[in-house]
């Protein structure tokens, strides 16, 4: 008996994996707000609720090499930054699981939104030659960055209240209905 909730409990992980790399791809690759995609959120929200949290790494790594495979290419050490830089969205959800309520999430998220500002900028401007590689450049890279900072963790905070709105929707909806 105990083996089959196992299974099963793999199984509902692999699908939302599935889901949560799908939507992540898709959203990446169709036109969109600069900054403002789910990936983050996503891999957040894959921590804090799969059963495997382990698995919740899979989630921003694939969709960043499927996506990659049909956008642009960036410098391969910019590329390994941004998907180091959106793991530990993984990693918080993980660390969060064990507080209720939304505060830890919402504290997770925009701290996964400044490391990976802080990060992926720290790339660009160590790796893609754009600006001088003195702490002066260092700064005009930040500051040149700034517009997307706003975008990032507001879609960053969107698609976090989408996911787990969703997720709060599926798990209470049906108690919800028979009230009605």
């Amino acid at each position: 008996m105990q083996s089959n909730k196992t299974h099963s409990a793999l199984a509902i992980d692999l699908a939302l994996v599935v889901f949560l790399i799908v939507l992540d791809v898709v959203a990446r690759i169709v036109p969109h707000v600069p900054g403002v995609w789910p990936v983050a959120a996503s891999a957040l929200f894959a921590g804090r609720m799969l059963k495997v949290p382990v698995l919740a790494f899979l989630v921003p790594l694939a969709a960043t090499v499927l996506s990659n495979l049909i956008l642009p290419g960036d410098d391969g050490r910019v590329l390994l930054v941004v998907a180091a830089a959106l793991c530990v969205p993984a990693a918080l959800g993980i660390v969060v699981r064990r507080w209720r309520g939304p505060v830890p999430t919402i504290a997770a998220m925009l701290a996964s939104s400044l490391v990976f500002f802080v990060a992926t900028n720290f790339a660009v401007w160590a790796f893609e030659g754009l600006y001088p590689a003195t702490l002066h450049g260092l700064a005009e890279c930040y500051i040149a960055a700034l517009p997307f900072l706003d975008r990032t963790v507001l879609g960053d905070l969107v698609w976090c209240a989408a996911l787990f709105g969703g997720a709060w929707l599926v798990q209470r909806g049906p108690a919800l209905a028979r009230r009605a």
